[in-house]
């Protein structure tokens, strides 16, 4: 597990995910095999996935291959629904609002339940690996903590804000089974697949049958 550093606000302790990134990343990268991603309609993307119960070879040889297919498909986080795999671990590769880049991993996350004085909502826009070429804005708290494991089954606490906290919250979301449009008004959510069909994927996906 990454160094710990202590949150000023709150005394948590977090996970040092700042130190070494770009080092951590092509690590991971280096050492996996990109894969075709998930797009919706995918039935993988639309249940909760399975716990994280086996620390092992293989838990760390999918978390180098979604780092390796992140890149691959230039994304910021990815669930491992994504790639097909039935887990809930997410991996991300982000940047927060202040240009700090923010890389690792986390299995079985679960979001805090933020204080009402913490729940300030950011409308900016979002956009999905699994929804390819579309975009929408969709309101967001602005901060997100998330708790979980990594690789080695060591219990970790992330915490986010602006772009990053996004990221955090979307890929928690896919991993119970929700996508960022299923959030959407009826409206919005036809156009967003609207764009999507009118695109073409820039990276390689799993075709629905």
């Amino acid at each position: 597990m990454a160094q710990q550093e202590t949150g000023q606000q709150t005394g948590e302790e977090f996970l040092d995910d700042v130190t070494d990134a770009e080092a951590r990343e092509a690590a991971h990268r280096e050492r996996g095999t990109s894969r075709p991603i998930t797009v919706v309609g995918n039935p993988v993307l639309h249940k909760e996935c399975k716990d994280v119960t086996e620390f092992d070879e293989s838990l760390a040889q999918l978390i180098d291959d979604m780092f390796a297919s992140q890149r691959t498909a230039e994304g910021v986080g990815l669930a491992a629904n994504q790639i097909g795999v039935d887990l809930k671990v997410f991996v991300y590769d982000c940047m927060d609002d202040e240009g700090v880049r923010h890389v690792g991993h986390v299995c079985n996350p679960v979001l805090d339940e933020l204080p009402a004085d913490r729940r300030v909502l950011d409308d900016s826009g979002e956009g999905c690996l699994s929804v390819p070429g579309a975009y929408c804005e969709l309101p967001r708290p602005d901060y997100a903590v998330v708790r979980g494991q990594d690789m080695k089954g060591n219990p970790i606490v992330v915490q986010g804000t602006g772009y990053f906290a996004r990221c955090l919250q979307h890929e928690t979301d896919h991993l119970y089974g929700r996508l960022y449009i299923d959030r959407l008004s009826k409206r919005d959510r036809k156009d967003v697949l609207r764009q999507m069909a009118e695109g073409t994927p820039r990276y390689p996906v799993v075709p629905n049958d």
